[in-house]
């Protein structure tokens, strides 16, 4: 395990004063959903982000859109604290998009491939998008390859890379002595995940990585989803049985030589549909299976 707060300590005494440089407000209400006495979950319209609150400041985890980015730092100020650090769970823009103002003045903490992504074009062929490199701000200036610890507001956050799930650069981060854990989006609560497999990810490597992290958790750890709301060690297995049973469905139907077409006009067992209520529904579903099992474009 690497311990870097020493590194991490020095980069924060030299931050910025809080609110450097002007941003527009775009009006969204972030959700704030107690988890313990100074931790809570807040729901935007990106993904959930984690807010550790303390003498010490204020932790992230995730920062919403870029368009979101001045109304979460309004809705800091109302805390009374200075942002210290964010840590990224992985690059998408809907986890990262306030890295570039918060950037000026907050230590970003992140994995090796989350800089390498965020400093690089990138496409996501799915959803049709293009994202342009960005700016030196949103670089995360602390990188660790599989595991790092920071030391905060009475919390030990155990920041440990999970290879190849959502994405090439996925963290999922650990608190104790809370007995919370924010999944990043390995955990889409009630609803199929994205796995974006053009970048790294694969559903096979994600319920492999899904059943290693529920090993570290027990029935009282309280579960930050990337998306949805806050879950239990319960919710979290439900999750995988889906990922492992709907994946099994694909793969036993391409075994048989069905095509993309015929194994999505047959669809997934009934007990699974209701999960395609999100962004991803049914039928995106199992494409995204179907790519990552066949390694298919």
């Amino acid at each position: 395990m690497l311990y870097i707060f020493g590194i991490i300590v020095s980069l924060m005494c030299s931050s910025l004063a809080y609110g450097h440089g002007e941003v527009a407000n775009s009006g969204q209400v972030f959700k704030e959903v107690e988890v313990t006495q100074n931790i809570s979950m807040l729901q935007g319209k990106g993904g959930n982000i984690a807010l550790v609150k303390g003498e010490q400041g204020l932790l992230l985890i995730d920062d919403d859109y870029k368009v979101n980015v001045g109304a979460l730092e309004q809705f800091l100020q109302k805390k009374d604290a200075q942002p210290r650090f964010i840590i990224n769970t992985h690059w998408h823009g809907d986890h990262t998009g306030g890295n570039a103002h918060l950037g000026e003045y907050v230590t970003i903490v992140a994995h090796d491939n989350v800089r390498k992504r965020l400093s690089m074009a990138q496409e996501i062929k799915l959803f049709g998008m293009k994202v342009e490199p960005s700016p030196a701000s949103a670089l995360p200036v602390v990188t660790f390859a599989e595991s790092l610890s920071l030391h905060f507001n009475g919390q030990s956050l155990n920041v440990v890379h999970y290879p190849n799930g959502h994405t090439d650069g996925d963290s999922v981060v650990f608190f104790q002595p809370a007995n919370v854990v924010h999944m990043g989006d390995h955990y889409f609560s009630g609803i199929f995940p994205f796995v974006d497999v053009e970048n790294g990810g694969d559903v096979l490597g994600m319920a492999q990585n899904v059943a290693a992290i529920i090993k570290r958790l027990n029935p009282e750890t309280k579960v930050i989803p990337g998306h949805g709301p806050l879950s239990s060690l319960d919710d979290l297995e439900a999750y995988h049985e889906m990922l492992v049973t709907t994946v099994a469905v694909v793969k036993k139907a391409i075994d048989k030589g069905l095509s993309l077409a015929e194994i999505v006009q047959q669809g997934l067992p009934e007990k699974w549909q209701a999960w395609g209520r999100g962004f991803i529904n049914q039928d995106t579903w199992i494409k995204i299976i179907y790519s990552s099992l066949t390694k298919a474009g």
